[in-house]
């Protein structure tokens, strides 16, 4: 097993750990972040009835164009920004922050930050 399996796997132990503790109700959803390389997707999750209430990533439409020649980390700022937004017009104003395992810094902290600027609390 290679040093980047062992990490991948180091931090879906995290990500399950966390899971165990942590469900969006409808009252207060889940948002969820996942970031690949190259994108970050953010989602507000009903675990309870297992919907997406609100959902953006840096290759939406609409996000595409607001960050084209920006750095990761701004991008992040603006895909948290986005989707607090979309929240706030579907009614969702508090939130249970999921970081999916990852470590609370950098672009993760940054949609995080982003979201919060934008009204959403957590």
């Amino acid at each position: 097993m290679n040093i980047s399996e062992k990490k991948r796997l180091a931090r879906l132990r995290r990500h399950r750990r966390v899971r165990k503790k942590i469900s969006g109700t409808a009252d207060r959803p889940r948002l969820n972040v996942y970031r690949s390389l190259t994108h970050i997707y953010g989602q507000v999750v009903d675990d309870t009835a297992g919907h997406t209430l609100a959902s953006a990533s840096t290759v939406d439409r609409e996000v595409r164009s607001a960050v084209k020649g920006l750095g990761k980390t701004e991008q992040a700022r603006v895909v948290g920004q986005v989707l607090a937004r979309r929240a706030l017009e579907k009614g969702i104003k508090l939130v249970i922050f999921d970081r999916g395992g990852w470590l609370y810094h950098g672009r993760i902290k940054a949609l995080a930050e982003g979201a919060r600027k934008e009204g959403l609390e957590f």
